[in-house]
């Protein structure tokens, strides 16, 4: 599966506050063997919101999880935009969701409050342990929660634990450090098969320059051969390399 997260809010981008919704979440996901795809911080404009979450439904292996805008207020635009990517703009009054509301908050929860409990057509519902209004998802793959950090990471673990708890698909990587720069092991990453993961890192510390490269794929036998490429060819032009050992992850 691919995992995407989608940050909503203004006040990200222009300083007032600061995220950590992503470091919770990126943690979580390789806790279980999973890995972001694509991490989009955007502010909360409807049109601008609908296209992102288009961008990800568009791919068929998509998981996104979205933070922020299902609140009551006239700035909370996201569960109208998941209505309309998700369910072609058709929503309902949940039932569960709105008695949660009226617990939590009774004769307040009338007129905006309840409000959150019209939700886009047969969503499921995830808990929220603070305030008791529920986050929710759509086909057990999209997932909304709210933009306060105590909310959401239980969300956040209810789902993974729920619906993705452990990539059973393990990936091998190598990563081999070179005493040489990008540019002269350009050749051989051209020649590496676009069945594995294949990243360059240039490392400038003071006077001491290396490229770490890093290898991996579901196949131990395929990693190792594309890695060994590498290696090859530090031992044919008398590079100074350091091996790190095979790891799964």
């Amino acid at each position: 599966m691919n995992f995407y997260s989608v940050i909503i809010g203004t006040e990200l981008l222009n300083g007032r506050r600061s995220d950590s919704h992503f470091a919770f979440f990126n943690s979580e996901l390789l806790k279980r063997g999973w890995a972001h795809k694509g991490s989009f911080t955007i502010k909360d404009e409807p049109e601008f919101i609908n296209s992102v979450f288009q961008l990800i439904k568009n791919d068929p292996k998509s998981v996104m999880f979205s933070f922020g805008g299902i609140g009551a207020t006239p700035d909370d635009y996201t569960r109208k935009c998941a209505a309309d990517v998700f369910t072609n703009g058709t929503t309902e009054i949940n039932e569960v969701a709105k008695e949660a509301i009226i617990e939590r908050f009774g004769d307040n929860a009338y007129p905006h409050r309840i409000n959150m409990a019209t939700l886009p057509l047969n969503c499921g519902l995830l808990k929220n342990v603070v305030s008791n209004v529920p986050g929710f998802y759509i086909e057990n793959r999209f997932f909304f929660v709210p933009g306060f950090p105590s909310m959401a990471q239980h969300m956040i673990l209810e789902a993974l634990d729920k619906f993705y708890p452990l990539n059973n698909e393990k990936n091998f990587r190598l990563t081999l450090s070179a005493y040489v720069s990008e540019n002269d092991l350009v050749y051989t990453m051209e020649s590496i098969s676009s069945d594995v993961d294949m990243s360059s890192l240039p490392i400038i510390d003071g006077d001491l320059r290396y490229t770490v490269i890093s290898i991996s794929s579901n196949s131990e036998e395929l990693s190792s051969a594309e890695f060994n490429k590498f290696v090859d060819y530090c031992e044919r032009n008398n590079i100074k390399y350091i091996l790190d050992d095979i790891k799964k992850i």
